[in-house]
């Protein structure tokens, strides 16, 4: 098992941060995959619950499990994914994204949007990474902030940038942009909506990685956080 330093560790969540009261787990069964909210519960309990007829939704003596250094661990050493949910409860965040997600309707490849979208970003003098998707068909693009920044307003700010680029318009819906996180401006009493705590180092990991805007992976990033 790789061993990460404080430092690395310290570094990744100065970048990828969101709440820390609840994270969610990506789980796969019978071919299938999905990400559910990580909890804390007595698992005997919850069979007796489930002999009954009961589900993990309504069983009631549950609570989220808190955010710790030894999930985050076991993220980049590939033992589990964890996805992040980025909108704080004082409805603000530490970054905003970008999903694209291939579309065989758009007339353009979602790598000239993300390249697009980034060039633009930089005219406006905002520093954006791009990072694959799991996928491979598809990618993520992050922009990270120096505090964490109303959501409301920089939702604001990229879905202008989007449509001064291009790429989305209330009279063609054929893009490979398919949506924000955060996706909401303001927190409700609990948010669904997380994105991917970033897989791009993940050791082993072939497709999800940060890129250049040619899709050449960087390793000085990914030898950064893991070793």
């Amino acid at each position: 098992m790789p061993v990460f330093s404080n430092e690395q560790i310290r570094i990744f969540l100065s970048l990828f941060r969101g709440r820390e009261d609840v994270f969610a787990v990506r789980w796969e069964k019978d071919g299938r995959a999905g990400y559910m909210p990580a909890y804390d519960l007595n698992w005997d309990e919850f069979a007796k619950h489930k002999l009954r007829g009961g589900t993990l939704k309504d069983f009631p003596n549950k609570q989220f499990t808190k955010l710790s250094q030894q999930r985050i661990i076991n993220h980049l050493s590939g033992k589990e994914v964890i996805g992040l949910y980025p909108l704080l409860t004082d409805n603000s965040s530490w970054f905003i994204v970008a999903d694209f997600d291939e579309s065989i309707t758009s007339k353009k490849s979602w790598i000239d949007e993300c390249q697009t979208f980034i060039e633009i970003c930089n005219q406006y003098q905002l520093p954006a990474y791009l990072e694959r998707s799991r996928s491979g068909k598809g990618g993520h693009v992050w922009i990270f902030f120096n505090s964490n920044y109303p959501a409301y307003k920089s939702r604001k700010i990229i879905l202008h940038i989007l449509e001064f680029a291009g790429i989305i318009s209330p009279f063609d819906k054929n893009s490979n942009y398919d949506r924000l996180f955060p996706n909401q401006d303001y927190f409700p009493a609990f948010s669904s909506l997380f994105i991917n705590f970033s897989s791009s180092f993940l050791l082993g990991n072939a497709t999800k990685y940060f890129a250049t805007n040619t899709l050449s992976s960087i390793p000085a990033v990914a030898n950064s956080t893991c070793s």
